[in-house]
């Protein structure tokens, strides 16, 4: 009996020696064992490896890759926040890499995947993530994720457009004139879309009517009136002729 359990013990130490890739280093090794891990879902073993990578040959040619299959394994486990901080500090201890653009992707790509629901909550990720996936369109706009990074700018823009809007609406309704007029000219100097730039025009003209100044409003009418929809435009005419009645 004991020989047989000798021979089974032996059997597996073999089989689990036999199954640890080859390499030239240690190092190479330890590489190769954090992939293999990773390709198993095995992240926290492959974290481990990949630490003993760099702490014990931190001048390793996989010092490197080592890094960066670091910060991937942090967006596999959806910790979205640290990788984002893990590829940024890649990307700026290795700007020439040969992957920098994948880099740059996965930056946005981790601020993009926090992203809320809705529109009314934090909207800072949807900033970061419009800002590097412009990156990928200015730096890199031959990269094969180029086209991704269009379609997500335009989500993440889309929600920063309807909160200011949003916004903007609410110190309107309620009011408060002066704040409302300037977040429509923020969003006069930030977007581009023709019906939400109607809008903020005609409201700022009404906002600078309620405000009772009444030159600036003509004055407005004047500089805004050819980028009107006709709907805004006829509300506008009705403010400039209460303007110029009250002057």
């Amino acid at each position: 009996m004991n020989k047989y359990l000798i021979s089974i013990t032996l059997f597996l130490l073999f089989s689990c020696a036999s199954e640890k890739p080859s390499g030239k280093t240690e190092a190479e090794v330890l590489y190769k064992e954090a992939m293999t891990l990773v390709k198993d879902e095995r992240y926290l073993l492959a974290t481990e490896k990949l630490n003993n990578l760099k702490n014990q040959y931190p001048y390793s040619y996989y010092a490197t890759p080592a890094e960066l299959l670091q910060a991937e394994i942090l967006f596999h486990q959806e910790s979205f926040v640290e990788s984002a901080a893990a590829f940024l500090l890649f990307r700026d201890f290795h700007p020439k890499h040969p992957k920098i653009s994948y880099v740059v992707f996965k930056i946005a790509e981790s601020y993009y995947k926090q992203l809320p629901d809705t529109f009314d909550r934090d909207l800072d990720s949807a900033v970061e993530a419009a800002k590097y996936y412009s990156e990928i369109l200015t730096k890199y706009p031959d990269s094969p994720y180029a086209k991704d990074s269009k379609s997500k700018i335009k989500k993440a823009r889309g929600m920063l457009k309807d909160k200011e809007k949003y916004i903007a609406d609410f110190y309107f309704k309620t009011e408060v004139f002066d704040a409302a007029r300037w977040r429509y000219k923020d969003i006069l100097t930030n977007f581009e879309d023709k019906k939400l730039r109607s809008h903020s025009m005609q409201r700022v003209i009404l906002s600078t009517y309620y405000l009772k100044e009444y030159k600036k409003c003509i004055s407005l009418t004047e500089d805004y009136s050819e980028f009107l929809v006709e709907a805004d435009k006829k509300i506008v005419k009705e403010y400039s002729t209460y303007c110029k009645k009250k002057l």
